[in-house]
């Protein structure tokens, strides 16, 4: 059964970072912004409580880096399984905060990752 809408994806983000945990501040760090600007304040915990969009909590987003300046943003290690509605809602979001050059959806496990940081 190999149908795009029970399959699992990822996102492929370009960006100029050099290493996975400068991609992964890029990534969290508008969400922790938005948060604090409501919240007041950010603690490590909280991770769960954002919503990077609707249904995806940031403490379930894991990135890896595939290359230099390529990056594979999933829920991989999560319970949470990233459809193809959920990574086009997720993508949307990513590319409205314009915090990687490109961002394509693609099924996860298409490459494999050289580097792996979990959010939380």
């Amino acid at each position: 059964m190999n149908n795009k809408k029970s399959a699992e994806f990822c996102l492929i983000a370009e960006g100029n970072y050099e290493n996975v945990e400068e991609a992964r501040h890029a990534l969290v760090d508008p969400f922790i912004e938005e948060f604090v600007e409501k919240e007041g304040k950010f603690r490590i915990h909280n991770f769960d409580d954002i919503q990077a969009t609707s249904g995806i909590p940031l403490g379930d987003l894991e990135i890896e880096m595939i290359e230099r300046g390529v990056f594979e943003i999933s829920c991989r290690s999560s319970a949470l399984m990233l459809n193809l509605r959920k990574a086009e809602k997720l993508a949307e979001t990513l590319r409205q905060q314009a915090m990687f050059d490109e961002i394509s959806i693609e099924p996860l496990g298409y490459v494999k990752p050289v580097q792996i940081t979990r959010m939380n």
